[in-house]
Formats: structure tokens, C-alpha cells, sequence
């Protein structure tokens, strides 16, 4: 044998035992530590997911692609983290739940930037946040109302005095139970979308009044509707205590849809909030029914590959 056959021989070699190790997929299932009590999920910069902890308040970072992760957040005194986003800023925001709270981290190096007090009084649950452009809107699971805290030029975030609540009108009739629950947005702001889990009823509403009116769907329907995420003009609605996930096509106006598909998995248990990256989506399971949160596991799973709905447009998280 030649030395240069030798040498692409060994060439070949190399590129067997490589390629397995760079071709390893994201992992399906991401565990995360015990007595996480998950709620919220969010996608931030590369391959990074935050999830937060109804337990402490802290937020936890993971690599998708390997599972390894850290706290982005430690744990808070006197805080929870439900619903969270990332902005294009690094800025990790959080709903707080029954404390009537919401705040702002540094993804990198966890400390507090702001911090709200968006119902200070009963009836309060600050459920989920989204950020646009130049707000970002929280809701209130056990109120017909909408906070917005303005983002102003070069981000600039928004004081306590700048917050401003948003009544719900139109279409909206609260029901017993949990009311507004996950919110979403277009990519110019202009118009949110929320789902009101105790109807399983989709809206949109006008940012600039409030006023909301009923998406009408085909197809199926958004019961136990909890976390939404918009990309384009498909709509995912994590349907809980149903461990689906609903896609829904929307029409140009936003104003109906068709459920295309009805995602699940085996490892789903209550799933509350859905998270994209690429073409990858990824819920957390915040288990619920567990009768022992504090030394259950928890988890995070990766729904697969939708890079159909992905030609629909880009994800509306700013």
C-alpha cells in the first residue's frame, strides 16, 4: 500500500469515528434538578433555554444541545418564577405569580435589573409574559386586565410609575377559575394574543385599547389552554392537564384557525409552556398532580423537527 493510499485510508478512519460524535442529536428529554417545580420556559441566545423554579424564583440555563446547565438566577427570598421570556437583550423577564410581582434579570449574570408591583391587592396571579418591541405585557390569571411596562429607546427599561394596567373589553367574559393565562404577540406589537384557560377560548387583543375579540377555531379547540407561542401565523397552545400541544394555522386577520395537529409524547406530564429553537420545540413539565413537589423530578422534552410551520413566518419573541 502506497503512503498516499495509507494516508486517505486513515483519512476515511477518522471521519467513521468523528462524525457519530458531531452528528449527536439534541436530547429528547432534558432532567432537571430535584424539587425544580417548573412553570415557565423560554428560548434566549444560540442554543440556551431558561427555566424558571415556582420553588425559589431562580432560573435555570441549559444547553440544548447537551443538557448541561447552571442557574442564570439564583434563588430569590420572597419570589416565585412562573411565565418567563428573553429579550434580544439578554434580559430575562419574570411573572411573579401570587405575589403580584414581575422583574427583570441579567441573563448573564443574574442580578436584578427591575422589579414591579403590577397588582399589589387580591385577586392577583401575574401568570405570563411577553416581550415586543417596545413593552412588554403581563397577565392576571384572577383579573380582567393587562400590565404593560414601556421599553423605551436603546431598551430602556420602564419605572414602576411607567406601568400601566389594560382592561380587558369586547369579546372577554371572565369565568370561574383561571382566566387569561398565556399571552403572545405580533412582531410589531400591535396585537396580543392570549388564551383564558377556564373556557379554553383564544383572543386577540388590540394593544393600543384592550378590547379583545374571539378567535374562532376549527378543528379542535384550546381547552386547558396554558403557555402560547406564535411563529408566523401558527399558533402552539399547550393544552396542560391534556399533555397536547395544538397547532393552529391562523387566519391573515388572526381572527380564526384550523387546529392542523395535535402534538404529544409519552414523556409529557402537564406541560405548561412551550419554548422554540430552530426548528425544535421544547415544553417543560411542571407535574402538577405530584403530591410530593419537593422531591419530585422534573423535566424538559423536546417536541422534534417543525420546519414546515417555520416557513410561515419568524417567531415573534423580540
Amino acid at each position: 500500500m502506497t503512503r498516499m493510499r495509507m494516508l486517505l485510508l486513515l483519512g476515511a478512519l477518522a471521519i467513521l469515528v468523528v462524525a457519530p460524535a458531531s452528528a449527536r442529536p439534541f436530547p429528547q428529554v432534558i432532567q432537571l434538578p430535584v424539587g425544580w417545580q417548573p412553570e415557565g420556559i423560554a428560548a434566549g441566545k444560540g442554543h440556551s433555554l431558561y427555566v424558571g423554579s415556582l420553588a425559589t424564583g431562580a432560573v435555570r440555563r441549559i444547553d440544548a444541545r447537551t443538557g448541561e446547565q447552571s442557574n442564570a438566577v439564583e434563588p430569590q427570598a420572597g419570589r416565585v418564577a412562573v411565565g418567563i421570556k428573553v429579550d434580544n437583550r439578554d434580559r430575562i423577564w419574570v411573572s411573579g405569580g401570587p405575589t403580584g410581582g414581575g422583574w427583570v434579570y441579567d441573563a448573564r449574570t443574574g442580578a436584578t435589573l427591575a422589579s414591579y408591583q403590577l397588582a399589589p391587592a387580591a385577586p392577583r396571579f401575574i401568570n405570563d409574559v411577553v416581550v415586543t418591541k417596545d413593552a412588554a405585557w403581563f397577565t392576571n390569571s384572577n383579573a380582567s386586565v393587562l400590565y404593560r411596562v414601556p421599553i423605551g429607546p436603546g431598551g430602556a427599561l420602564g419605572s414602576q410609575s411607567d406601568v400601566q394596567t389594560v382592561p380587558l373589553g369586547g369579546d372577554y367574559t371572565p369565568a370561574p377559575g383561571f382566566n387569561v393565562n398565556g399571552i403572545t404577540a405580533t412582531p410589531d406589537g400591535k396585537t396580543l394574543i392570549v388564551v383564558q384557560t377556564s373556557l379554553g377560548r383564544l383572543y386577540k387583543v388590540n394593544a393600543a385599547t384592550g378590547v379583545a375579540d374571539v378567535i374562532e377555531l376549527t378543528g379542535g379547540d384550546a381547552s386547558n389552554g396554558d403557555g402560547i407561542l406564535l411563529h408566523g401565523r401558527t399558533l402552539y397552545v399547550v393544552k396542560n392537564f391534556s399533555n397536547q400541544v395544538a397547532v393552529v394555522r391562523l387566519a391573515p386577520d388572526l381572527g380564526s384557525g384550523t387546529v392542523e395537529q395535535t402534538l404529544t409524547d409519552p414523556a409529557l406530564d402537564i406541560p405548561t409552556t412551550i419554548a422554540r429553537l430552530g426548528s425544535k420545540l421544547y415544553v417543560v413539565n411542571a407535574r402538577f398532580t405530584n403530591t410530593t413537589p419537593t422531591t419530585a423530578t422534573y423535566s424538559v422534552v423536546r417536541l422534534g423537527n417543525h420546519e414546515k410551520h417555520g416557513k410561515h413566518g419568524k417567531h415573534a419573541k423580540k
